[in-house]
């Protein structure tokens, strides 16, 4: 009787209290402690890399030409020959070139901002960094699925579907790089 008793305390006390794996997965010997639910903070390792070319040339012509030539002999006289010609020639060479590179690499931690109905978890985290008043910002968002985290709760940025990643510089050497209001002015009149 007090074996059918504490199967049954133990068989209440299971329905009562029941316990989901993700939320006690932290606490497990036996698992990695990833990011799982919204709230949860994780790693992107930002490794970008890319490159551009596009080269274009264009050569046109056209040419045309009009002449009207005569003569006449009357006898003795020489009369005066006219001699009409007319010529147009138009020639144009164009070509250009393009040519993009860039590397970007850094760590950043994000948040799970929410979890799709799929599992996938929707991130989005941001760091600025401020030195000697130049001040660095970087944003990133996107999606990441639960099997892409590595087992210390990392993931490479091209890992992260519908990415967005903004790199933002505000300071003395970015004010530098910008026209100056005069420059910009001309520029918009012409």
């Amino acid at each position: 009787m007090k074996r059918l008793i504490a199967i049954g305390f133990l068989i209440t006390t299971v329905n009562l209290f029941p316990q989901n794996m993700r939320q006690n997965a932290f606490s497990s010997l036996f698992s990695d402690q990833k990011a799982s639910s919204v709230g949860d903070a994780i790693t992107i390792v930002v490794i970008e890399s890319s490159q551009a070319s596009n080269n274009a040339t264009t050569t046109t012509g056209r040419s045309s030409s009009l002449s009207l030539s005569g003569k006449a002999d009357l006898g003795k006289v020489n009369p005066p020959t006219a001699n009409v010609s007319l010529g147009t020639t138009n020639d144009f060479n164009g070509s250009g070139s393009t040519q993009t590179q860039g590397m970007v690499s850094t760590k950043i931690s994000a948040l799970v901002d929410s979890v799709l109905p799929n599992g996938n978890l929707h991130i989005e985290g941001s760091r600025k960094i401020t030195i000697n008043g130049e001040e660095q910002t970087v944003l990133i968002k996107g999606i990441v699925r639960p099997s892409d985290i590595a087992t210390d709760n990392t993931v490479f940025s091209y890992n992260v579907s519908e990415a967005e990643i903004v790199f933002k510089g505000n300071g003395m050497i970015n004010s530098s790089q910008s026209p100056g209001w005069l420059t910009k002015f001309l520029h918009w009149i012409f």
